[in-house]
C-alpha cells in the first residue's frame, strides 16, 4: 500500500463536508471583487481623477500601509490597490482554516484515527486537503479573473490579479500544513497560521512604507521586506502594470517547500500528537467554568481578543486617514457623492467617519455569526448533548451564547468608534472630543448587529442543519446591499430589507430613536423565535 492510498476519495469526503463553505469561498470572492471593481470605476472614472488618487496613495504613509504599491494610473492598477488586501487576506485565512481543518481538526475528533484503521496511506489525509484547498485557491481566482473581465478590465490583467490572490492562498497552504504538524489542537494550528498572517502583513506593509517613489510620482516601489512576505509577493505580480509572471513561482515554491517539510514532521511524530508539546492546565478548574456564562467567557476571549486588536489597529488607521479625506477625493465628485451617500451626509469628512462606523458594524457582525455558530458546532460534535445531560437547561444555554456574542459586540463596536475618535482627533487636534463624539455614534449602531444576532439565534433554533450557510449569506447580503446600494441606486424597498439600512449615520446625521427602539424589537422577537425552537425540537437537529 502506497503512503497516497485513499487521497482521492479523501478529497471527495472533503468535498462533501465543505461543500457550502467552498461554495461560499469560491463564489463569494469573485462576487466581492466585482462588487469592489465597480465601486472604484465609479470613484475614479478618468485619467485625472485617477492620477490624483495615485500622487496620494505613494505620498501617503497609512495607505501604503494598508492598501500596499500602486504601480500606475491605469483603472485596472487602482482597482488592484483597491482591493488586494481585503482579498488576499481572505485567501490566505480561508485556506489556513480549511488545512487545519482536515488535518489536525480531524486527529483531534478521532477521524484520523478511524480512517487510519482502513486502507488510507500516511500522507493521504494531508494530501487530500492541501488538493482541495488549492483547487478551491484556483477555481476562486479563475472566477475573480472573468468579474474583473466582466467590469471591463483587459483581460491579461484580470488573470494576473486572479493569480497573484491565488498565489496568496497557495502559500499559506503550506504554511498551514506545517503549523498542523506543530500543535497537539486545532485552534493552536490556526493561531501558529493566522499569527503567520499578521507577520506577513508586518512584513508588506514594511516594505511598502520604506519604499521608494516612481519617477513619474503615480507609482512606488516597493523596498526589500516585502520579498519577504508572501502578502507582498501578490503585490510585485504587478496586474495591469506589465505583469511580472515569474513571481508566482514563488508561492508554488513556498507550497512545495511546506508539503515536503510537513511529510517529513508527519513521519516523526504520532496521530493525534504534535511536535510541540502540549501545555499542562491547572490540576483544578477555575470557579467560573462551572456556570454557563464563565464557559463562554473561556471559550470565546481568545477570538475576542484577535478582533479587538484588528478593531484597535483598523481603527486608528481610518481614523487618521479621515484628515486626509478632503485632500484625497475633494476635487473628485463621483467619489464624494458615494462617500456622502454611504456616510449619510453632505460633509464630506464626517461622511466618511460614518461610512468607516458602518463598515466597522458590518465587519462585526461576522464577530456575532461566528461566536453564535459556535453553538451549531457545539451540537454536531456532541459537547451539547453533555452540557444539557446537567441542570443547565436549553434556554439558559443559548441564552448565554447570545448574551455573550452581544457583549462581545458591543465592546467590539466601541472599540471601533473610540480608537477610529482618537485617531482622526490626534490628526486634527482634538483627540478626547472626536473620541467621545465617535464612540458614542458607534454605538448606535449596536442594534443592527442585534438583528443580526436573532437572525442566527432564530436559524440555529429552526433550520440547525442550514444555519451555517444561511447566516453568512445573510451577512453577505447585508455587506453587498451597503455597498452597491449607493452606486446601483436600489429601491429603498429592497435596502430596507439590511437592518443596517436603519441605524442614524452618526456623526454624518443627528439620530433618532425610533428606528433603534424598532431593530431592537425585531432583535428580541428572532431570539424568543430561536429560543422556543430550540426548546421544541431535537439534538443535534
Amino acid at each position: 500500500m502506497s503512503s497516497f492510498t485513499g487521497t482521492g476519495r479523501l478529497a471527495r469526503l472533503a468535498v462533501r463536508r465543505d461543500r457550502i463553505r467552498l461554495a461560499v469561498w469560491v463564489l463569494g470572492t469573485p462576487l466581492i471583487g466585482y462588487a469592489l471593481a465597480e465601486s472604484v470605476a465609479g470613484f475614479y472614472p478618468d485619467e485625472q481623477t485617477r492620477l490624483g488618487y495615485a500622487e496620494t496613495a505613494v505620498s501617503s504613509v497609512v495607505a501604503r500601509a494598508f492598501n500596499g504599491p500602486i504601480a500606475g494610473t491605469e483603472l485596472g492598477a487602482v482597482v488592484v490597490t483597491e482591493t488586494y488586501l481585503t482579498l488576499a487576506l481572505l485567501a490566505a485565512l480561508l485556506s489556513t482554516f480549511a488545512v487545519v481543518r482536515h488535518t489536525r481538526q480531524n486527529e483531534e475528533t478521532g477521524r484520523a484515527e478511524l480512517l487510519g484503521a482502513s486502507a488510507v496511506g500516511r500522507y493521504a489525509l494531508l494530501t487530500a486537503a492541501l488538493v482541495v484547498v488549492v483547487g478551491a485557491n484556483l477555481l476562486a481566482a479563475a472566477l475573480l479573473a472573468l468579474a474583473f473581465v466582466g467590469t471591463g478590465l483587459p483581460v491579461a490583467g484580470s488573470l494576473a490579479a486572479g493569480a497573484a490572490i491565488a498565489g496568496v492562498g497557495v502559500a499559506f497552504t503550506g504554511i498551514a500544513a506545517v503549523a498542523a504538524q506543530l500543535s497537539v489542537t486545532s485552534r493552536g494550528a490556526n493561531a501558529l497560521a493566522a499569527a503567520t498572517v499578521g507577520v506577513a502583513f508586518l512584513l508588506r506593509a514594511a516594505g511598502d512604507v520604506l519604499g521608494e517613489r516612481g519617477a513619474d510620482g503615480a507609482r512606488l516601489i516597493s523596498a526589500w521586506p516585502t520579498w519577504l512576505s508572501p502578502l507582498g509577493w501578490g503585490t510585485q505580480v504587478r496586474a495591469f502594470a506589465g505583469e511580472r509572471w515569474w513571481v508566482l513561482a514563488l508561492p508554488v515554491a513556498l507550497l512545495v517547500a511546506g508539503l515536503a517539510v510537513a511529510f517529513l514532521l508527519a513521519e516523526r511524530r504520532d496521530v493525534g500528537a504534535g511536535l510541540l508539546a502540549a501545555r499542562r492546565g491547572p490540576a483544578r478548574a477555575a470557579s467560573g467554568l462551572l456556570s454557563p456564562a464563565g464557559l463562554t467567557w473561556r471559550l470565546h476571549r481568545g477570538a475576542l481578543a484577535g478582533w479587538a486588536v484588528a478593531v484597535a489597529v483598523l481603527g486608528l488607521s481610518f481614523g487618521v486617514a479621515g484628515h486626509e479625506v478632503d485632500a484625497m477625493i475633494s476635487e473628485n465628485p463621483a467619489a464624494a457623492e458615494v462617500i456622502a451617500q454611504l456616510g449619510g451626509g453632505s460633509k464630506l469628512v464626517e461622511a466618511y467617519l460614518a461610512a468607516m462606523l458602518g463598515l466597522f458594524a458590518l465587519t462585526i457582525g461576522a464577530y456575532v455569526v461566528q461566536a453564535l455558530l459556535r453553538t451549531r458546532g457545539d451540537e454536531t460534535d456532541g459537547v451539547l448533548e453533555a452540557l444539557l445531560a446537567t441542570a443547565v437547561s436549553r434556554t439558559r444555554w443559548l441564552g448565554t451564547q447570545v448574551l455573550g456574542a452581544v457583549l462581545g459586540a458591543l465592546a467590539l463596536v466601541l472599540l471601533g468608534g473610540v480608537t477610529t475618535g482618537l485617531g482622526y482627533g490626534l490628526a486634527a487636534g482634538d483627540p478626547i472630543g472626536w473620541t467621545v463624539e465617535l464612540g458614542g455614534a458607534a454605538l448606535l449602531r449596536l442594534p443592527a448587529l442585534l438583528v443580526v444576532a436573532g437572525l442566527v439565534t432564530a436559524l440555529f433554533g429552526a433550520l440547525p442543519r442550514w444555519s451555517v450557510a444561511l447566516s453568512w449569506t445573510v451577512l453577505i447580503a447585508f455587506l453587498l446591499l451597503w455597498q452597491l446600494g449607493a452606486l446601483l441606486d436600489l429601491p429603498q424597498a429592497v435596502l430596507n430589507l439590511s437592518p443596517y439600512t436603519h441605524v442614524p449615520s452618526a456623526p454624518a446625521a443627528h439620530p433618532t430613536v425610533l428606528p433603534l427602539v424598532g431593530l431592537t424589537v425585531v432583535a428580541a422577537a428572532l431570539v424568543a423565535v430561536g429560543l422556543a425552537a430550540f426548546r421544541h425540537r431535537d439534538t443535534p437537529g
